[in-house]
């Protein structure tokens, strides 16, 4: 009987099926020092855009410490609306100058956006040891093998939207937005040569590799289309 419970069509998380979110979701994320949009759609594998949609929030994406991001539309909504969540006093730009707005935008939102086709590249020379698993739980990736301080590259041209060591399981990790269909990460660096806002070109070293709790030396790449994981050798050469 327990086996057949999830062929029931439960309509008090329904529209969260229908929007490809987890019912493990926390509906909220309050926003941390240092977070950014990016990286917190990336946690809850949501699109950055779709969590922008649902709280009101319009480019160039900036959030506030203490703010309370909505990680799901509002039951009834439907899946791409949903009201705002009520910003804290932090979060509350209205009295900014234009000179502060503009301290506190992402360098990456001051300059034309990438568009057309990703030229993609390996982001290491190592050989591949930990293949794509799309049933697994958590970082759905590939690891690439290679002695610790490895050049890491880009693996295409695009805008770094985080660089930093907040995401847990990822150790140090860069975030390349290559347009906006394509989203690469890297993870496991022992050193981070890039940081939040820095266009990079394909090819560039972006990061030293460092280990993985399995192998000496590895990195964790994953490529995500629209918010959602995909196999990287799909795309690579």
């Amino acid at each position: 009987m327990l086996a057949g419970c999830s062929e029931f069509d439960y309509a008090s998380d329904r529209h969260l099926r229908e929007a490809g979110i987890s019912a493990g979701t926390p509906g909220i994320h309050t926003v941390r020092q240092g977070d950014t949009l990016y990286q917190i759609a990336w946690a809850y594998g949501l699109d950055f855009r779709d969590v922008a949609r649902w709280n009101a929030i319009g480019e160039p994406y900036v959030i506030y410490p203490g703010q309370r991001l909505r990680l799901r539309p509002a039951a009834g909504s439907g899946a791409g609306t949903a009201g705002a969540v009520a910003p804290t006093p932090d979060s509350d730009s209205s009295n900014r100058t234009p000179a502060e707005a503009e301290e506190r935008m992402p360098a990456v939102a001051r300059r034309e956006p990438l568009s057309g086709p990703v030229a993609w590249q390996w982001p290491s020379e190592g050989r591949l040891v930990r293949r794509y698993d799309p049933g697994a739980l958590g970082k759905r990736g590939i690891g690439i093998a290679g002695a610790p301080g490895s050049p890491v590259k880009a693996a295409g041209a695009g805008d770094v939207v985080y660089s930093g060591d907040g995401l847990p399981g990822y150790g140090n990790l860069v975030i390349i937005k290559h347009n906006e269909r394509f989203l690469t990460a890297y993870g496991y660096n022992r050193e981070l040569l890039v940081e939040e806002g820095d266009r990079v070109r394909a090819g560039e070293t972006i990061a030293r590799m460092g280990a993985s709790g399995q192998r000496p030396g590895e990195l964790h790449f994953e490529v995500r289309e629209r918010g959602e994981p995909v196999n990287p050798v799909s795309y690579l050469p």
